[in-house]
């Protein structure tokens, strides 16, 4: 069978490798003293809050399982929009906003509106693979610009700037950014933006980790900036609703017709029931749990990195949102006579089972000295992830 190109280039989503192992292994350590601690997971260890639970089983009950329209429910569209309005005091027209089946769809949708064959896109290094390969399944290039903790692992103007050429289309930033926890500083992406619409680009920003911002210099929206931006956005993440596939995008009113045709064709439309469950999460008594999470999703981060840092697993940057540590693993490596966070990740897996994600998914410019860790777990775990590792490295 031959297989096309484009698949081919498609990298395996090493995340996934190692969280496979790391199962089987978890089986046979189930029973044990040291069962597996799972820091590789990025997704909340919350679940949907109640009134989520309710809401699908009654559109279930009262046979609300049918299509929607392709942009999604119109009261869904518009209780997004009031969100932005007051939780970050940003006014988003709700016929700019397109509810789809993840970011995931956001962001193929995306891609394929507005990516022709050969156009490159600009993007951090590290930064999450699956964006990329987006890129890649359009026929573009992700060109992927190294960036220093002095940076915040983000783009800088003049990193793009230097990088821009006849070929490139335009941006693609994730703030804040897995696996970093980084956000763009908001001057500094006003400076990107304006270069790219100069260049006649595209400014796309995946904001996934946005309600989960811990820090009000960087917890702002894009879309405060410029009606041209074009924002990604999940219910996966702040609204812990991981496995509903539910997400959304807030595009330039000229190109919702554009997206709306591709979503009807290769989507017909989100999932219904996700649709109806969501319209709880804007209930005040939902919101309200969500802030008491995301509240304790600092706290973990506030306990975990200092920890790290002690254990000469440095974070370089503090991470200001989502819930992840971007980990210098040098020193681990050098105690544990290892090559790269690679075989660290085995390592702490069999020996501690700890498991931790390798950096070689993010990108190619020093990430072999970097695992991802994810405080997405209860404190609990964290501490006893920590006790392990303190054992393993002394």
């Amino acid at each position: 069978m031959r297989i096309s190109k484009r698949a081919q280039q498609i990298e395996p989503f090493y995340v996934m490798e190692v969280g496979k192992a790391a199962s089987a292994l978890a089986a046979l350590v189930a029973h044990t003293d040291a069962p597996m601690i799972f820091l590789n997971i990025g997704e909340p260890d919350f679940t949907a809050p109640p009134l989520v639970h309710e809401a699908a089983a009654r559109a279930i009950r009262d046979g609300l399982t049918q299509y929607t329209p392709a942009t999604g429910l119109p009261e869904l569209r518009e209780r997004i929009s009031a969100w932005y309005q007051s939780h970050f005091g940003v006014t988003v027209p709700a016929s700019r906003i397109v509810v789809t089946a993840g970011a995931s769809a956001a962001l193929q949708l995306a891609c394929l509106a507005l990516v022709e064959a050969g156009d490159e896109v600009l993007m951090s290094d590290p930064s999450y693979p699956c964006n990329r390969h987006f890129v890649t399944a359009a026929d573009g290039t992700p060109v992927l610009i190294p960036t220093t903790a002095a940076e915040r692992f983000q783009l800088s103007a003049d990193k793009v700037q230097a990088a821009w050429n006849p070929r490139t289309r335009g941006v693609l930033m994730a703030s804040p950014s897995n696996p970093t926890g980084t956000s763009l500083a908001p001057d500094e992406l006003r400076r990107i933006h304006e270069l790219v619409s100069q260049r006649g680009g595209i400014t796309l920003v995946d904001e996934i980790y946005l309600g989960l911002s811990h820090d009000d210099a960087y917890g702002q929206t894009a879309l405060g900036l410029d009606e041209e931006i074009i924002s990604i956005n999940s219910f996966s993440k702040y609204f812990n609703m991981t496995g509903w596939r539910l997400g959304w995008m807030v595009v330039p009113e000229a190109l919702v017709p554009v997206i709306e045709r591709l979503a009807q064709n290769l989507f017909i439309c989100p999932s219904t029931i996700a649709q109806y469950a969501a319209l709880a999460c804007f209930e005040a008594e939902s919101l309200a749990e969500y802030e008491r999470r995301r509240a304790e999703f600092k706290a973990r981060r506030d306990y975990f990195i200092p920890a790290l840092n002690a254990l000469g697993l440095t974070v370089p940057v503090m991470p200001d949102g989502a819930f992840y540590a971007w980990a210098d693993c040098t020193a681990a490596c050098q105690k544990l006579g290892v090559s790269g966070s690679w075989d660290l990740a085995f390592a702490l897996m069999h020996r501690a089972h700890v498991a931790v994600t390798p950096g070689r998914d993010f990108g190619q410019f020093d990430t072999g000295h970097f695992i991802r860790l994810s405080t997405a777990n209860s404190m609990a775990q964290l501490h006893s992830a920590i006790d392990r590792l303190k054992v393993l490295l002394a």
